[in-house]
């Protein structure tokens, strides 16, 4: 890899919410694109980091703030799972959305998303870190510490209870399967004595702050959010293992936006200081980015991948040529 730092079920918004007829013309680009004349409101969605009772007081004091900025009213839209957000905008039924680095590429790629803003954290960094956690009265814990906790991870799987957060999920799902288990030619799936999908940062915490599983996914930027929400789940928790540094959250609308709306957003996201609403995001600003920022993650996706692939020991002839294909689109990707 060129870049050392970072290489790296939802209700589905179906013919329920557009009709079968629909979905089969916006599929096939049969729908011309929304006028700004007829947007009355748009929906901003959240994806599922933490329970909704907990983000909704964070996000709707931004929400608010940036309806009245825009002169248009936004609404945000809470999903169980980071895949409801990547089909609401699919389907239309969500125009802006936060997602995170794996989310985002996969709405990019199925949704019409666009990133056009980026998350700044407070200490004035553009990235985060994925963590391996367990619990700090577990007894595998100080062992895991000392010898590295994937290390021991690796070693001991099959002793093992295992979370991760879920597929969609940067942090919690894709950073540790390529670093600690594809590049090992590992198969976590069959590795660990019993292996989870907890469905959020916050979930895969709990998990092991209660003893659950004994090691789980999760991120700098939950656990310190936990430290606010849960101070005592908190303090059972250890770090075991930290990854390189990960591109920091996108922002992102359809692409099918109006340009006039568009400018909106952009003037709003990139102007926005107030402290007071920010904070508690745990954001210092919001600054200008665009697709090619998350290249590294799409990287790391394809590595993956091909990792995987690779660690077969006899590869049909259709696996060998979805490798190919990986590795080209893998070289591709890194001559951008």
């Amino acid at each position: 890899m060129k870049r050392r730092l970072f290489i790296e079920n939802s209700a589905l918004f179906g013919a329920s919410l557009l009709g079968t007829k629909t979905i089969y013309a916006i599929a096939n680009n049969w729908i011309e694109p929304v006028q700004a004349a007829s947007i009355k409101e748009l929906n901003f969605g959240i994806i599922s980091t933490e329970s909704q009772a907990n983000q909704k007081p964070l996000w709707e004091p931004f929400i608010a703030a940036l309806s009245k900025s825009i002169g248009i009213p936004v609404r945000a839209f809470y999903a169980t799972q980071y895949a409801g957000v990547i089909e609401a905008m699919r389907f239309g039924k969500v125009h802006i959305a936060w997602y995170g680095g794996k989310s985002y590429i996969e709405a990019a790629r199925i949704a019409n998303a666009e990133a056009f803003a980026q998350t700044v954290a407070i200490d004035g960094k553009k990235g985060y870190y994925s963590h391996l956690i367990a619990n700090r009265n577990n007894s595998i814990t100080t062992t895991a510490k000392r010898q590295g906790g994937d290390k021991y991870v690796l070693q001991n799987a099959a002793k093992l209870t295992f979370a991760f957060n879920e597929p969609n999920s940067t942090s919690g799902f894709l950073v540790p399967s390529y670093y600690i288990f594809a590049k090992n030619k590992v198969d976590p799936k069959k590795a660990f004595k019993r292996l989870v999908f907890s469905g959020s940062h916050e979930a895969t915490a709990l998990a092991v702050a209660n003893n659950q599983v004994d090691v789980a996914t999760n991120n700098n930027e939950s656990l310190e959010r936990l430290e606010k929400t849960n101070p005592a789940a908190r303090k059972k928790i250890e770090i075991i293992w930290t990854s390189p540094i990960i591109p920091s959250d996108p922002i992102a609308y359809r692409k099918d936006l109006p340009e006039d709306i568009k400018k909106k957003l952009r003037n709003f996201f990139y102007s926005f200081k107030d402290k007071r609403i920010l904070e508690p995001l745990q954001w210092s600003a919001l600054v200008p980015a665009n697709d090619k920022t998350w290249n590294p993650i799409r990287e790391l996706d394809l590595a993956k991948q091909v990792l995987e692939l690779q660690s077969k020991p006899n590869l049909s002839s259709s696996e060998q040529q979805k490798l190919n294909n990986l590795n080209n689109q893998l070289r591709a990707l890194q001559k951008r």
